[in-house]
């Protein structure tokens, strides 16, 4: 059958989409912005994400999902991977000079996931001042202490927990978790959205600067964070989000000087636009693979 521009079937428990382009599962899953999805020995990958266990494979323009049907591809994973959106076009919009064309050439296959807003959060108050593979450990351990239990092909996994399950926790079970200093920005973050003093999905109807603002209300969640939360949840794409190293990327590949995170901020406004995040994204995966800006 057709469905918005694709051809998809079912087979079992499979949905197989063709015609997908624009998509890579390394570039995908491996661009930093997800941390539950592993890659398998296949080359496919399996994550979590909505809560449900999923499989997914990629070649030559068909895209395979494994352990779900047509209507969850129709009511989740269209939106979760965002095929509605035509990245040659994007492409063409960020690809502005020769450092743009070289970063999207080498992350051809990124796609922006629209993530749970409540989980991104969550993951990248993990992330500050973290390393990816910690982080990935410390999200999966919270979901496997607080999350609902799923199965896949006999396997457990386990659903990223609501704030009012989350809101359960105890610093001294969180602290065994990896989080460190963070345990007590995610417990209160947990209190706040289960007792309704932040509603999350009031962001959509913000403009960039004031939902920037409200995430902030949130302890241990400052500009970089809220700019994560907001690209990755697939609620704003004009941000550009900035920390000490991709400061250092954007000193090195456009500013050839030092240069604050104001300037940088205005700069990716003014040059990238609407597709901020996505000019981001492509660059912060070429940097970091090819080691730009590290010392």
């Amino acid at each position: 059958m057709e469905y918005k521009g694709y051809k998809i079937e079912q087979k079992d428990n499979k949905v197989i989409v063709e015609k997908v382009e624009d998509f890579n599962p390394v570039h995908v899953f491996d661009c930093g912005q997800c941390f539950r999805w592993i890659r398998q020995p296949d080359g496919s990958y399996t994550g979590v994400a909505c809560g449900r266990a999923l499989n997914v494979k990629y070649r030559d323009g068909v895209l395979e999902l494994s352990n779900t049907g047509i209507e969850d591809f129709k009511s989740i994973w269209f939106d979760y991977f965002d095929l509605g959106r035509d990245y040659s076009h994007i492409k063409e919009k960020v690809m502005k000079d020769e450092i743009m064309r070289e970063a999207v050439k080498f992350g051809s296959g990124i796609r922006l996931l629209k993530q749970n807003i409540w989980e991104t959060l969550i993951s990248f108050i993990i992330s500050a001042n973290n390393r990816i593979p910690r982080i990935m450990k410390t999200v999966d351990e919270i979901s496997r202490l607080y999350g609902c239990e799923i199965e896949m092909d006999g396997e457990k996994y386990y659903a990223f927990p609501s704030a009012k399950q989350l809101s359960h926790a105890t610093l001294e079970e969180l602290e065994q978790t990896g989080a460190g200093f963070r345990c007590k920005y995610i417990m209160n973050a947990a209190k706040m959205v289960n007792e309704g003093k932040i509603n999350l999905e009031d962001v959509c109807s913000m403009d960039t600067v004031e939902a920037r603002d409200f995430l902030m209300r949130f302890q241990g969640v400052g500009p970089k964070v809220a700019d994560c939360t907001l690209l990755y949840s697939g609620t704003k794409y004009d941000v550009f989000p900035t920390d000490v190293w991709v400061k250092r990327v954007m000193e090195e590949l456009y500013f050839k000087s030092e240069a604050s995170f104001g300037e940088i901020q205005e700069f990716a406004r003014d040059y990238f636009g609407k597709y901020a995040g996505f000019a981001q994204q492509y660059l912060f995966y070429y940097a970091r693979e090819n080691r730009i800006g590290a010392k």
